[in-house]
């Protein structure tokens, strides 16, 4: 089975923030391959969420996941991704779709917070 991850970032004016989404994906791909990732943003920018959804769908995607590239469980996360979800599932009830939950509860996390918090300015 075919399977996709969906990167999701809010989106922003500066082009280098959206960039670092892409950055992301390019670095996730190798690590997760034979997977598709796509990249979409929730606001601002495009490529929309249904359009990456449905760019996961034209490279072949049989399920897919919603990665949010978000910290916390806020509105965004738990409201509009998963609308966003409900709405995909509505147009492709054959396609699973997985809403993965916010980085910031993973354990690994705080690794890296500590790692930031010991570098030299």
């Amino acid at each position: 089975m075919t399977s996709a991850i969906l990167l999701i970032a809010h989106g922003s004016r500066r082009a280098e923030a959206n960039a670092e989404l892409v950055t992301v994906a390019e670095q996730l791909r190798p690590l997760v391959a034979p997977a598709i990732v796509e990249v979409s943003y929730l606001e601002v920018v495009g490529p929309t969420i249904p359009e990456g959804l449905e760019k996961c769908v034209s490279l072949g995607a049989e399920s897919i996941r919603i990665l949010p590239y978000f910290l916390s469980p806020g509105a965004h996360v738990v409201d509009d991704l998963e609308q966003a979800r409900q709405d995909f599932q509505t147009r492709h009830p054959d396609i699973p779709c997985r809403l993965c939950p916010p980085l910031g509860r993973h354990p690994k996390l705080l690794e890296i917070l500590v790692d930031h918090s010991q570098e030299e300015f």
